[in-house]
C-alpha cells in the first residue's frame, strides 16, 4: 500500500520513473475492442459481485516481517535495509497459532462482511505454502501455513476471505530488473504468475483478488490479460480489482472516499492510524466518529469501504484497533439497516447530517447533534413519517413549505452514539434541491 503524509505509492514510484499507478478510470460502458478475458468478465461481473456490494465493510489485514520491526511496511525500502539483513527478520518471525481468529472476530463484531489478508506484500515474503521460493511462511519461522490460517478463520465466522498480492517484488532477483532485461521479466512473470496460480488453487473459494504496485512493469510486460485469464479458470466467481493495469471489477481510491462515475464499482481502503503496517509509534488513531461517517460516505454513494489493522509481528491486534473497531460495530448493530441495503443518494447537503438511502427511505445521519429540532433543505418529495433507526421512536416530522423539513421534539442531548441516525419515509425516492430554496424562497422586505 502507499504511504501517507510525506511519501506516498505514488511519490515513491514516480520518482523511480515508473508509470502512475492510478489513472482517471472511465466509465463502466465497455471500450470499443474487448479482449476475450475482459468480455467474459463483463458477462458476469453483476453475479459475482452481488455479494460484494451487499457487503459494504470489510477488513485490511497489512502484515508481513515488517510487523516484526514495528517501522512501517515500507521500511525495507525507506530505510534502503539490505536484502540480506531484512532477510533474518523471516526467522525472527513466529506468530502466535491461529492468530487470525481474533482477527475475524474483531472483523464480525465491526459489522464487517469480508475480509482482506496481504499474502505478500513488497518485500517479497509470503504468508502462503509456496514450491516456488524458501521465502514463505511454511519454511521459516512460523513453520507453517499463515493463509490457510487465515481463510479458516473467516469462514469460520461467515466472512468472505480475500487475498491481497503485491506485484512488485523488494526480495526477488529480478524485481526491478525485469523492467530492462528480457530474460528477467520472463523469470519474475513466471514466478508472479505462479504464485497466484498457487493461491488461487489451494485454499477453496476465495472471493477477492486484490492485486497491488504493479511496479516496473505495465499491462502488457505483466501479461496480465493472461493472468486475469488464468485466476478465472481457477475461480470462476472471483472479483479482482484494478491494480494489474486493466480495470478489473472495481476500482480502489486509497485514503481518500472518491465514487466512480457511470455506476463503476469502487473500494475505499484506509488505514486507522498513518501506517498500513504496524508502526509501533504512530499514534494518530481515527475516532469511532471518524470510521462511522466514512462507511455513511461509501454507502451514500454505492462504494465498499475497506478499513485496515496491522497486527503486530506475533499477530496480535493493538489495543486502540480493538477499541475502534468495537465502537464502531456497536453502531452498526443498531443502525445496520442503512448501510448493508443501501443504494446510491442523490440527498447530501447538511450541516450536521450526512445521509444514505434504501428505496424510499432516507437515512438521516446526524453527526454534530444540534439539539431539539432539525431540518433539512430542499427535499423534493412528501416525507411521511420519521423514527430513530437504532430505537424504533417516533420523532415528529412537518413539511410547513416547499422549501424546509423539519423534525421536533428530539432529545436534548444525542440518542445514539458516535452518530444518531433518523429513517424517514417518503412517498417515492428521495430528491434534494438547494438550488429551488436559493431561488424561490420568499425574500425579507426591501
Amino acid at each position: 500500500m502507499l504511504q501517507r503524509m510525506t511519501i506516498t505509492r505514488r511519490t515513491a514510484l514516480s520518482s523511480l520513473a515508473a508509470t502512475p499507478l492510478a489513472l482517471p478510470l472511465l466509465s463502466q460502458g465497455p471500450p470499443a475492442s474487448q479482449s476475450p478475458i475482459e468480455k467474459q468478465m463483463a458477462a458476469t461481473r453483476d453475479r459475482r459481485m452481488q455479494w460484494w456490494k451487499q457487503a459494504k465493510f470489510g477488513m485490511f489485514i497489512h502484515w508481513g516481517l515488517y510487523s516484526v520491526r514495528g517501522r512501517h511496511e515500507w521500511a525495507m525500502e525507506n530505510e534502503a535495509i539490505p536484502v540480506a539483513e531484512y532477510e533474518q527478520l523471516a526467522k525472527q518471525f513466529k506468530p502466535k497459532p491461529n492468530a487470525a481468529r481474533d482477527w475475524a472476530r474483531l472483523a464480525k463484531a465491526a459489522g464487517q462482511r469480508y475480509m482482506v489478508m496481504t499474502t505478500k506484500h513488497h518485500e517479497g515474503f509470503c504468508h502462503f505454502d509456496s514450491k516456488l521460493t524458501d521465502y514463505c511462511a511454511p519454511k521459516q519461522g512460523p513453520g507453517r501455513d499463515l493463509v490457510k490460517e487465515f481463510v479458516e478463520a473467516a469462514r469460520a465466522e461467515g466472512l468472505t476471505p480475500g487475498f491481497y498480492y503485491s506485484l512488485m517484488d523488494w526480495h526477488h532477483p529480478d524485481g526491478a530488473k525485469c523492467a530492462s532485461d528480457e530474460a528477467a521479466r520472463r523469470r519474475f512473470v513466471d514466478y508472479i504468475h505462479g504464485q497466484i496460480r498457487e493461491l488461487l488453487t489451494n485454499y477453496g473459494k476465495i472471493g477477492v483478488l486484490w492485486y497491488d504496485v504493479a511496479w516496473p512493469l505495465d499491462a502488457a510486460g505483466w501479461e496480465s490479460e493472461k493472468m486475469n485469464k488464468m485466476v478465472f479458470e481457477l475461480q470462476p466467481d472471483i472479483i479482482v480489482n484494478n491494480r494489474n493495469k486493466l480495470d478489473g471489477d472495481f476500482a480502489t481510491p486509497e485514503q481518500t472516499i472518491r465514487a466512480e462515475t457511470g455506476g463503476r464499482a469502487w473500494e475505499s481502503c484506509m488505514t486507522l492510524n498513518d501506517s498500513w503496517g504496524y508502526q509501533a509509534a504512530d499514534d494518530n488513531w481515527k475516532p469511532a466518529k471518524t470510521v462511522v461517517r466514512n462507511v455513511i460516505a461509501c454507502a451514500h454513494d454505492g462504494g465498499n469501504y475497506l478499513l485496515n489493522i496491522g497486527p503486530r509481528g506475533d499477530g496480535s491486534i493493538p489495543e486502540e484497533s480493538v477499541r475502534i473497531f468495537t465502537e464502531v460495530g456497536k453502531w452498526i448493530a443498531g443502525n445496520g439497516d442503512a448501510i448493508y441495503k443501501s443504494e446510491p443518494c442523490q440527498v447530501r447537503r447538511s450541516n450536521y447530517a450526512s445521509f444514505t438511502r434504501s428505496g424510499n427511505t432516507l437515512y438521516m445521519h446526524v453527526h454534530f447533534w444540534p439539539g431539539n429540532e432539525l431540518s433539512i433543505s430542499g427535499l423534493r418529495v412528501k416525507a411521511k413519517s420519521a423514527k430513530l433507526l437504532r430505537t424504533g421512536a417516533n420523532v415528529a416530522i412537518s413539511q410547513p413549505d416547499d422549501f424546509r423539513t423539519h423534525l421536533t421534539g428530539l432529545p436534548a442531548i444525542a440518542p445514539d452514539s458516535p452518530v444518531t441516525t433518523i429513517a424517514i419515509e417518503c412517498d417515492g425516492e428521495p430528491h434534494q434541491d438547494t438550488d429551488y430554496v436559493r431561488k424561490n424562497r420568499p425574500r425579507g422586505k426591501a
